[in-house]
């Protein structure tokens, strides 16, 4: 139990701020014999301590050199088990009282091996670094206290869900009665035609929160609708029912009793949490029409796709016109551009090569970039586990060397059409040479 909630704890935001193990690095961290780093900044020693067992509630903040990978900001629960390997997190968990907020500095290599039982550490995590966690107790709790705790809390909330619906509706002026089922359905734009049947398609814009206002999702600033299927396994009753009763082009408020929605909540919604959706119908479809658009696009992609292979070849030596590139491509049809010189170590095949790169389609649009994802990425040279152009690019590198890709779609996806890049693509990418293992 406490490595499967581990790995889910690491799954969300795995890793931390990367530390040496140099002492003077961590200006205000006291250690203990068994060499775990720690630094109080609120210490409640008038609360009790966590013991053995017991369930912590705690608010946990992940960083990886200065950017935040995740904070969790609300309530999150593990086990205190008994330390396994010296310095690990349960030795600094075991020190706070209720209310304290505390840093750790562990060894990466020991918490993700020995105390996640990963089979080794994330790929971008270096070999003896450290993590910092930081943490905030809010309590601590037998399994037998946290039970009736729970049932307390799913019972207040019960109790108090028709108030909070009320509450809304007076502060916002509602006066529409219920459907039978207890969903308030508030049409705030008309729309026209007919209803969507059981069987029918619907394309709709969504958001969705409390009605106290926390927001889970919104698909307003999509570019495209969802797609759902009025029979099919829509997220909740209350959005099926309230979608049924619109007609294309009309906008409105969904209130929605937990009982259509969550009941006793999930990951994500608390018990007896009554929601609110604002959904916009912008078109139906018959189960016919669907199938007839379905073909549409499919023909569309095959056609696309065949323009796309007769036009690679004249947009790729426009480009390298344009671009006054005067190297010769290589027999595959890359043209490598050293932009800088690496004097460091020369990649080779079947080594780990750390690359810091941005991708851009002929046009000059970004379709992917490391620096975006805040951190270098990590592949085995030569083993396909990038596309072709990569492992043949990279074997020209040295550590410390910068150098512009031009690869025609046969070197990156080909036929393959991805969300951000079309069929038969040549792919321009400037990468950065960081490291050899």
């Amino acid at each position: 139990m406490k490595n499967k909630i581990l790995k889910c704890v690491i799954v969300v935001g795995i890793a931390m701020i990367a530390f040496s193990s140099c002492t003077s690095k961590y200006p205000g961290f006291k250690k203990t014999k068994t060499g775990l780093y720690y630094k109080f900044h609120v210490e409640n020693k008038d609360s009790s301590k966590a013991q053995k067992d017991e369930i912590l509630s705690l608010r946990l903040k992940y960083s990886y050199k200065d950017s935040t990978i995740f904070d969790s900001k609300g309530e999150m629960m593990i086990p205190l088990n008994v330390s396994e390997s010296k310095g690990d997190i349960f030795e600094g968990l075991a020190m706070m009282h209720t209310g304290d907020s505390a840093s750790f500095i562990i060894n990466a290599d020991s918490f993700f091996i020995k105390t996640a039982k990963m089979p080794q550490r994330p790929p971008f995590i270096d070999s003896n670094s450290t993590l910092k966690f930081e943490v905030k107790l809010l309590s601590h709790r037998t399994k037998e206290a946290l039970e009736k705790f729970l049932a307390k809390k799913r019972q207040d909330a019960m109790v108090k869900e028709p108030s909070r619906i009320e509450k809304y509706l007076k502060a916002k002026g509602i006066t529409v009665t219920p459907t039978t089922s207890g969903l308030y359905f508030i049409e705030d734009t008309k729309g026209k035609g007919a209803k969507p049947g059981p069987k029918d398609y619907v394309k709709v814009h969504y958001s969705v929160s409390t009605i106290e206002g926390k927001v889970f999702y919104s698909s307003f600033k999509n570019p495209e609708p969802h797609l759902m299927q009025m029979d099919g396994q829509l997220e909740t009753q209350g959005l099926k029912e309230g979608l049924s009763l619109m007609t294309k082009g009309s906008k409105v408020r969904l209130i929605v009793p937990s009982k259509l929605a969550f009941g006793q909540g999930n990951n994500s919604v608390e018990p007896y949490t009554p929601l609110l959706y604002e959904v916009q119908l912008v078109d139906i479809m018959s189960k016919a029409q669907y199938d007839k658009e379905q073909d549409r696009l499919k023909k569309k992609a095959i056609t696309d796709a065949e323009n796309a292979k007769k036009q690679e070849p004249e947009l790729l030596k426009k480009y390298v016109s344009e671009n006054k590139i005067t190297v010769a491509p290589t027999a595959s049809g890359l043209y490598y551009v050293e932009l800088k010189k690496g004097t460091g170590k020369a990649a080779e095949k079947g080594k780990r090569v750390k690359v810091h790169y941005e991708g851009k389609l002929l046009n000059g649009k970004v379709f992917d970039s490391s620096k975006k994802h805040g951190q270098p990425f990590e592949f085995v040279l030569g083993q396909n586990q990038v596309i072709p152009g990569w492992d043949e690019a990279l074997l020209k590198m040295k550590v410390g060397g910068k150098a512009k890709l031009i690869l025609p779609s046969s070197l990156g996806y080909g036929a393959q059409a991805m969300p951000t890049i079309p069929a038969y693509s040549p792919l321009i990418f400037e990468v950065e040479l960081l490291d050899v293992k």
